[in-house]
């Protein structure tokens, strides 16, 4: 597991979560760009801890009437 920085550990925190449950869902909510400014950090730094921590972020277009699945892996 990386080793997160103070700023990571105090959003931790305040969110009463991990980091690696908590941004692939706001992500996915909010996308990139909200998600850094509801965490208060700039989007380069949001950038930097989705690197660090392996969180891959994939953009995805769907034709009318696609849907799309995420599986979690056991």
């Amino acid at each position: 597991m990386a080793r997160k920085t103070r700023l990571m550990q105090q959003v931790e925190e305040r969110f009463h979560q991990p980091l690696e449950r908590l941004l692939p869902e706001m992500i996915n909510e909010n996308g990139l760009s909200a998600t850094a400014a509801e965490l208060e950090v700039s989007k380069a730094t949001l950038g930097y801890w989705l690197l660090k921590l392996g969180i891959n972020v994939r953009r995805v277009a769907l034709a009318p009437g696609e849907t799309l699945e995420v599986k979690r892996a056991s």
